[in-house]
């Protein structure tokens, strides 16, 4: 039997009774009325000291909840612009390399990836999108070569990073450029670096749906290298060191310093941090001392 729905009030009372401490009933009633109760929820999940009945630890106020999802909010902002840089740089050498190659029509060369059915379907993906697109310099092809498709640096413009990224893994493993790609970004092996893409994309589709990042479960597995042209961590996070954000921000970083050199994102995480010392860093998968790991290191 599905539960009744509850007044502003209502969800006050019921975390009051839970625990739940409120230093201002005005300023609470204004952040439920424009941020849902089910997206706080996942920022007090942690605070609760039993999760069955979900009564909250002693001290746990409504403010430190708002404080927890501003401090995830500014983060997933600066990862967002972080994965914005790899995605374009990953279009850019994609589109470079495989058209100085194989022409500018190489994304529907079937010969140039490993799996065709899946290339078929990966056509269709990228048709859908040039069909839907309103760029100017699409419209204009349309217009001008109704009978002819429309080249690599024009169609990849204009598709997601999901169909990109799985462009660049179906690419036939024995091709130069799929591993000149993948160095390129500071990878020696391209499995890595796909596997890399893969949950990138990921977390930038959890960003772009508003979806907390903070605490968050990764789901997608990667692989981690043995080597990279710079040491990113002094050891190889395990499968459960993975499963938080920590590893693969890492590894973001690292490739943003070979794609976008001069990037503030460290930067602007670390004065992140600095200002918001109350959070658990260690819930996203921070270990002690994380400070002094090479990739983060001032």
């Amino acid at each position: 039997m599905p539960k009744p729905a509850l007044t502003i009030n209502q969800q006050i009372e019921l975390l009051e009774e839970r625990g739940m401490e409120f230093n201002d009933l005005d300023e609470a009633r204004h952040f439920l009325s424009n941020i849902s109760y089910y997206r706080l929820a996942g920022y007090w999940w942690e605070m609760q000291e039993d999760r069955v009945e979900h009564l909250f630890f002693e001290g746990t106020s409504f403010s430190s909840v708002v404080q927890l999802y501003n401090f995830d909010r500014h983060f997933k902002l600066i990862v967002f612009d972080a994965i914005e840089r790899l995605e374009i740089a990953l279009r850019t050498k994609l589109i470079y390399h495989l058209s100085l190659k194989s022409g500018g029509l190489w994304y529907q060369n079937a010969s140039l990836f490993s799996n065709q059915d899946y290339h078929e379907e990966q056509l269709e993906k990228i048709q859908e999108e040039i069909d839907k697109s309103k760029e100017e310099f699409l419209v204009k092809h349309k217009e001008n070569h109704p009978d002819e498709s429309p080249e690599a640096w024009k169609a990849l413009e204009v598709i997601t990073l999901n169909t990109l990224s799985k462009q660049y893994e179906n690419l036939n493993d024995q091709l130069p450029e799929k591993s000149k790609v993948a160095n390129e970004f500071g990878l020696y092996f391209h499995n890595d670096f796909s596997s890399w893409l893969r949950t990138t994309t990921y977390i930038r589709n959890l960003v772009a749906h508003h979806s907390r990042l903070w605490n968050r479960y990764i789901i997608i597995k990667y692989s981690w290298p043995k080597s990279t042209s710079t040491p990113i961590l002094n050891y190889t996070p395990d499968n459960r060191q993975t499963r938080k954000i920590f590893p693969i921000l890492s590894g973001i970083l690292h490739m943003l310093n070979h794609v976008s050199p001069g990037h503030a994102v460290k930067e602007k995480l670390l004065e992140l941090f600095r200002n918001n010392p109350e959070i658990p860093l260690s819930k996203m998968g921070f270990p002690a001392g994380w400070e002094n790991q090479p990739i983060w290191r001032d």
